[in-house]
């Protein structure tokens, strides 16, 4: 029967996974930087300095996924368009998009550098990990400018079913990214030693070139010659920055309500050690990994579903729905079992502290639990986005993560001195919540609108 189904969908397979292999190198490009960033720290710089990492990541991430977020609204917009056959309308969404998130970059600066600075020593932490964070802190906030007009046109090319160049972007970018961490924070070729804010020097010089590459590739491509005929910076439209952040607005709060949770996660860590949260850390970016992985299937399924329903073809929209949720499924089940058969060896990559490898295994373990939860609820995000559907998602992220996850993860972690494994099961329980009522809204939204369009 399964064999069957598979001949009888078999294009519909391989197009979502065509489009979302690229995406998924370009999506992790993200969370390599961070990881890449972790490594260097934890095998050159120390415990404390790769605790001030988690530190720096936990108040830094919760604020830059909400640039991030409104930068994904425009990739709905354009699927739709061109579904459509509008062109020039790509090219306008382009430059509302770059207005949009040029100035939400300015806005994010000004709060990481005043909040996230604030938060950060008043959130009852190690005091030597917090002086230890705070030049890392202040050199990469002014690397979210150039992430932002990065991601601008990065969104506009993937909404097009352009993948490919933004993720040979991102992998050599992120191999300039170690190269650099390494030369600063080491101290090579007659540069000083600057320990851990060498890796954020680091960030900010890949995603300025990033940044150049990207915009250069989609304004001068011919491929992109006739949607972006309409492009100039100077002809943003009001209507159309309004509709791409009544999207990008709601996703952003979506990316806040999961990527914070992990953020509170960290600091309850925190509260209970600096070996637990370095040890939170380390098994936070192997997991953050395949996340990011399963956020390209997502943004596939949301590309894929989105020139669907721009084409009012409910029938491939269900069809690309179904494929994309098999696809992370399986994906997410392969990593489980990597998780769970080398857990005592992958900390290594990160730390060679003893201690922390011990706890870091650990977790791993209930990493590998969580993956399934975690694959499909991304991908529910991006398949009801891919249909328009964005505000009773971020309900339901806000409600899986905030009253049912974190909750969950104080009261195991230190009320009932579970310790950081409590932690992590309380987000367990949250990305369960969070796939559950995903699922059940796509299967509403999909007898909605099949309803609608016959």
């Amino acid at each position: 029967m399964s064999h069957q189904y598979y001949k009888q969908n078999k294009h519909f397979y391989w197009s979502a996974f065509a489009l979302a292999g690229p995406v998924i190198i370009s999506q992790l490009g993200h969370t390599l930087v961070q990881t890449a960033d972790t490594v260097v720290v934890g095998k050159f710089a120390g415990t404390i300095p790769l605790a001030a990492v988690s530190l720096v990541h936990s108040v830094f991430i919760v604020v830059l996924v909400i640039g991030l977020g409104i930068s994904y609204g425009l990739t709905p917009l354009i699927a739709q368009a061109n579904g459509k056959g509008d062109k020039d309308a790509c090219g306008k969404l382009l430059a509302s998009s770059l207005w949009l998130n040029v100035a939400t970059a300015i806005l994010l600066f000004a709060l990481i550098g005043f909040g996230s600075m604030y938060a950060m020593e008043h959130l009852d932490q190690d005091p030597e990990v917090v002086e230890t964070a705070k030049p890392y802190l202040l050199v990469l906030m002014f690397s979210v400018i150039p992430l932002m007009a990065f991601n601008t046109f990065k969104q506009f090319a993937e909404g097009l079913g352009f993948t490919r160049q933004a993720m040979n972007i991102t992998i050599w970018g992120n191999v300039l990214n170690v190269i650099l961490a390494v030369v600063f924070v080491k101290g090579m070729f007659g540069i000083k030693p600057m320990g851990i804010v060498g890796v954020g020097y680091a960030t900010l010089i890949d995603r300025v070139l990033m940044m150049v590459a990207m915009s250069f590739y989609v304004l001068r491509s011919k491929r992109f010659h006739l949607y972006t005929k309409t492009f100039s910076f100077f002809h943003a439209e009001f209507t159309r920055i309004k509709s791409i952040f009544k999207i990008g607005a709601p996703m952003a709060l979506q990316y806040v309500f999961e990527v914070g949770s992990f953020a509170a996660a960290s600091l309850i860590a925190g509260k209970i050690g600096a070996v637990e949260q370095a040890s939170h850390q380390v098994a936070i970016t192997l997991a953050s990994m395949t996340y990011m992985m399963a956020s390209g299937i997502a943004s596939a399924a949301t590309i894929k579903t989105g020139h669907s329903y721009g084409k009012r073809n409910m029938t491939r929209v269900k069809k690309f729905a179904t494929v994309s949720y098999h696809l992370v499924i399986v994906f997410m089940l392969i990593c489980a079992i990597i998780f769970a058969v080398f857990n005592q060896y992958l900390p290594r990559i990160i730390s060679d502290d003893q201690a922390v490898i011990s706890i870091s295994a650990q977790l791993l373990i209930i990493a590998g639990l969580f993956q399934l939860f975690d694959g499909t609820q991304v991908v529910g995000l991006g398949v009801l986005r891919g249909m328009g559907d964005v505000n009773v998602p971020t309900l339901i992220t806000f409600i899986a993560y905030w009253i049912v996850g974190i909750p969950a993860a104080y009261l195991l972690g230190i009320h009932l001195h579970i310790g950081v494994q409590g932690v992590w099961y309380g987000l367990s329980l949250g990305l369960l919540t969070s796939s559950i009522l995903l699922y059940i809204r796509y299967r509403n939204i999909i007898r909605q609108r099949v309803d609608r369009f016959t």
